[in-house]
């Protein structure tokens, strides 16, 4: 076991965080109007009496991105935590499926599978990563037949007080952080480099996003828009109906957008 020092965190981070921040931003200008509304619930949004159509476009956009952005970056702090732990532990990166991390620690090889959080996943998608678990340690002991291979669901944040799962341990915040790199304090020294140039990039973003809301906005109230209200029933026949939507509509919602 080696130890890590923070200005090698602090430097990784510096150099990586820009790649967040572009997918970040390369997601928002991906978007068409016609997916974000075949994509969202009309009836919640009439629910909470939505009544304009820049708030509900607003309210459209920002629970894509909040999707998107959770899952972008947990990718970042994948890549982080294998970083991390290569530089004390030697690990690298798995070929298994859905495994994310291999290393060997007195004596015992760790198969890990990185998540965001601690609720990232539905029964069935749990099931999956048992599974995955189970060929990685079949694989891996065809060629050692006595290796002690040890499955952990390492989580960035949160906590999970029942960490034993039967065939796998789920570790998360603190506890995963101190097992990648025997660092106890690593999950608070590392979130201060992680606002590393954050101010302009959100700036930037910014930008992006309030002009995306206003075309998107623009193009909303000519199509789903009667008398200077939402047309609920416009919205919800593009949005559930039987017959699809107009391949000309589509093509007029989308065109030009960036």
């Amino acid at each position: 076991m080696q130890s890590i020092k923070l200005s090698e965190v602090k430097k990784y981070v510096e150099k990586n965080i820009g790649i967040f921040h572009l997918k970040r931003l390369q997601s928002l200008e991906s978007l068409k109007l016609s997916n974000v509304l075949k994509r969202k619930n009309p009836y919640l949004f009439k629910a909470k009496n939505i009544l304009t159509a820049e708030k509900l476009v607003r309210t459209f956009l920002d629970a894509h991105l909040s999707s998107q952005e959770e899952t972008i970056f947990g990718d970042f702090l994948e890549e982080l935590a294998i970083y991390i732990n290569a530089k004390v532990y030697n690990g690298v990166k798995s070929a298994a499926e859905g495994i994310d991390l291999e290393f060997t620690k007195d004596s015992i090889r760790y198969i890990v599978s990185v998540k965001s959080g601690p609720n990232w996943g539905n029964s069935s998608q749990v099931q999956r990563l048992r599974n995955n678990f189970l060929k990685a340690k079949k694989i891996l002991r065809t060629s050692h037949s006595k290796l002690q291979v040890i499955a952990i669901n390492g989580c960035c944040y949160g906590r999970d007080n029942n960490p034993d799962k039967g065939d796998y341990y789920k570790y998360c915040g603190q506890k995963f952080w101190e097992f990648i790199s025997g660092n106890q304090d690593l999950y608070v020294k590392i979130i201060e480099p992680l606002g590393y140039k954050a101010k302009q990039k959100n700036e930037e973003f910014l930008v992006k996003y309030t002009q995306i809301v206003n075309k998107f906005s623009y193009l909303f109230m000519q199509h789903f828009c009667s008398d200077g209200l939402i047309n609920w029933n416009a919205l919800l026949q593009f949005n559930s109906s039987v017959e699809p939507p107009d391949r000309q509509m589509i093509k007029t919602l989308d065109h030009d957008q960036h």
